[in-house]
């Protein structure tokens, strides 16, 4: 396979007709289960994948976070599962992501465009018994996280030999935290004779030589400009010292409506942003990998329903988090690499809808920001703040009122006094990480 073959990208003849799903040959209870999910035109990257994947080619998908990658290989998955179980044929499919978040979604739309087959979620965090016994029903459709799939391996509780159709949703992700040797582990144990699709945001070398290793003679699609942030999304940063940024961030939060979804560095770093704003009255949580799985799905829920005005989360976070109409994304840290921001800055402006980014650059994360700002072609415009107590004011951020939900903020108190060992006792020592791949066993762990 020549990786070098450049992928298609969808053009303006492509255009000239109006995507549909009628033109794709789906069943009837395909349809039904699109229309109840409010699917009613294809996203470009469903419009270019859908039908290569019916027709059981090997598919290579690019394109950024928010743009419907999850139906462009649930759909076809389950179109060509149910063809098979007609047929009298035992087949499975194995969708692997890399946070327990990211495979829960995926996990929902199987069930929501599942057209009956039965699903199993198999992710780390909770108890192996429940999980061992929806392996024991002989689910149509896994979803996994590596490293739990690769611990129901070494138990014996699963096996590959029935899987039929691979995929693999947001691969340069799972590179990036390391998941490489359980990914050559599980692919090396797939049936030779496979359909594998392979989704991404970006398209890092690793991943290419993934590609040639594992995937035949693919169909590749390159929808949008990959490896960047959505274009809808305001991007701007606020330069200011380190001790500067709760301050900052408070001042910004209580001058801006809406929900706001919160980055930082680390998981004590994140427990200490998320007690100052519980301490200033707003309805926060936090997500990370030191929380259990139903702490973090609570979380999740809880911001999704509007429980919670602001979460705040590590990385592992950035491409498990699909929720609909977050107003702003603020970078309390920059991250370790520039894909990190892509997907940190992908969070809003998500389906057509606009949205807006802010970071905080301490003069220590200067090189980070150069890097960001190499990488999306231009400079951040800089804004003005006065962070000891003063506005901090956008361009784009209005200046509404707000309610805090009291009962929210009684509930986040609590939790802390559960959750949180004698403040900051316990607390690992923060290792200096540098701008690039340091810190990638730990997320690794994370997942």
């Amino acid at each position: 396979m020549n990786i070098a073959v450049p992928m298609h990208h969808p053009s303006d003849a492509d255009e000239a007709t109006p995507p549909s799903f009628d033109q794709f040959p789906l069943s009837p209870p395909m349809r039904a289960a699109l229309r109840a999910a409010e699917y009613r035109v294809p996203t470009p990257i469903q419009a270019a994948t859908i039908a290569p994947a019916l027709a059981g080619r090997d598919v290579i998908g690019a394109a950024q976070t928010g743009t419907g990658k999850t139906a462009a290989f649930v759909v076809p998955l389950v179109e060509r599962l149910r063809g098979d179980a007609s047929r009298g044929a035992a087949a499975t499919a194995l969708i692997l992501a890399p946070t327990r978040e990211l495979a829960e979604q995926i996990f929902g739309w199987t069930r929501r465009l599942g057209c009956g087959l039965r699903s199993a979620l198999v992710v780390g965090g909770v108890a192996y018994g429940p999980q061992t016994a929806a392996l024991r029903a002989r689910p149509s459709i896994i979803v996994a996280t590596p490293g739990r799939l690769v611990d129901h391996l070494d138990r014996r509780t699963l096996g590959l030999h029935d899987v039929r159709i691979f995929v693999l949703d947001e691969a340069d992700r799972m590179l990036d935290m390391g998941f490489k040797p359980q990914l050559d582990r599980i692919m090396g144990g797939l049936p030779p004779r496979r359909q594998t699709l392979l989704f991404s945001a970006t398209m890092p070398a690793g991943l290419g030589a993934l590609a040639r290793m594992h995937l035949h003679d693919p169909v590749r699609v390159a929808v949008g400009q990959q490896a960047l942030p959505p274009s809808r999304a305001a991007q701007d940063v606020y330069l200011v010292d380190s001790g500067a940024k709760t301050p900052l961030l408070l001042s910004m939060i209580a001058a801006s409506g809406g929900n706001v979804l919160v980055f930082a560095r680390t998981k004590h770093r994140t427990d200490r942003v998320a007690r100052s704003l519980c301490a200033a009255g707003h309805a926060a949580q936090r997500l990370h990998s030191n929380r259990s799985q139903s702490q973090r799905r609570e979380a999740l829920e809880g911001f999704r329903r509007g429980r919670y005005r602001i979460l705040v989360a590590t990385d592992i976070a950035a491409r498990g988090i699909d929720v609909a109409g977050i107003g702003r994304v603020i970078n309390y840290d920059l991250p370790q690499t520039v894909e990190d921001y892509v997907h940190r800055v992908g969070r809003t402006a998500r389906a057509e809808a606009a949205g807006h980014a802010s970071s905080f650059a301490a003069p220590e994360e200067r090189a980070q920001l150069h890097a960001i700002e190499r990488h999306i072609g231009r400079t951040l415009p800089r804004q003005t703040h006065a962070a000891g107590g003063g506005d901090a004011r956008s361009s784009a951020a209005p200046r509404p009122s707000r309610q805090t939900p009291a009962g929210d903020t009684r509930r986040a108190r609590r939790e802390w006094e559960m959750d949180t060992t004698n403040g900051a006792k316990g607390a690992r020592k923060r290792r200096p990480r540098t701008f690039g791949n340091a810190g990638r066993s730990r997320r690794r762990r994370q997942a």
